[in-house]
């Protein structure tokens, strides 16, 4: 258990198993519709798997998204996280718990995947995600960034000193949950990829260093993103040179034990 700062509620995720509550002005709107509810919402239920917005918390009180709302799995603790997030406020969020690693056997085996055999093989451990997670600026792609507070302070000091050595940083990911990471493989199976070739470059749901907050993917102005390509970069040199003293740290070398490709893009946080 880890403790954190005060943090605005504009700028923290409150994260559950089903359902997500994020503040209102740092969503992108679908349509003009949705534009002109999330202008207005101080929280925004969205659901974590496709990323749905549920409902949204106005000043008149809580607005169904969705049909049939009251169906959706999760919305009892989701209302209730929306009732307490006052009360987090003003306490600051002072601990990040892990969330209990809810439906995690049942995605790894819509992939034929035996959880016990794929940690043995490949020293990967489960990652949990955290209860909450803290806005840490942009993306290349102006969308959130949300890493747990610890690292998103670290993220910003060292992206601020890269800038002052004339160096651009840009996030690429940050914090991924496990619904998503599943998105991930259903969308490359479906485009005709095997489990094999996928795991070879993602880690399978509930085993990627992304859930808990503390990685991130890394690229610089001009090249493409996910890339080893990356490695002949002024900022990769940058990276090499001074990002574990801010306590990042390269996971996935070349040769790494883990069976997953060369990543120079991707560095994980290490807490002290």
């Amino acid at each position: 258990m880890q403790r954190g700062p005060p943090a605005p509620l504009s700028t923290i995720l409150i994260n559950m198993p089903e359902i997500e509550l994020w503040p209102g002005g740092l969503l992108r709107a679908r349509s003009n519709h949705d534009a002109r509810i999330l202008a207005r919402a101080s929280l925004v239920l969205r659901r974590k798997g496709d990323g749905a917005f549920l409902a949204a918390d106005l000043p008149e009180g809580l607005q169904p998204l969705v049909p049939h709302l009251r169906r959706e799995p999760g919305l009892d603790a989701a209302l209730d996280a929306l009732e307490a997030t006052p009360a987090h406020a003003r306490n600051g969020l002072e601990h990040v718990r892990e969330l209990p690693l809810h439906h995690l056997h049942e995605r790894l085996d819509l992939l034929g995947l035996d959880e016990a055999s794929y940690a043995e093989r490949t020293g990967l451990t489960v990652v949990a995600e955290p209860d909450w997670l803290s806005f840490a600026g942009v993306d290349r792609y102006r969308r959130a960034l949300w890493m747990r507070f610890d690292a998103a302070r670290a993220w910003l000091h060292l992206r601020d000193a890269a800038l002052r050595g004339n160096v651009v940083l840009e996030a690429i990911s940050g914090y991924r949950s496990h619904a998503y990471q599943l998105g991930i493989f259903d969308r490359k199976l479906a485009r005709g990829l095997d489990i094999d070739q996928i795991l070879a470059v993602n880690a399978a749901p509930g085993y990627s260093e992304h859930h808990g907050g503390l990685a991130l993917d890394i690229a610089s102005p001009g090249e493409p993103p996910a890339e080893e390509s990356f490695e002949n970069s002024h900022a990769f040199a940058w990276l090499q040179a001074h990002a574990s003293g801010y306590g990042f740290h390269m996971s996935y070398p070349r040769d790494n034990p883990h069976g997953i490709v060369y990543e120079p893009w991707h560095w994980r946080f290490t807490p002290a």
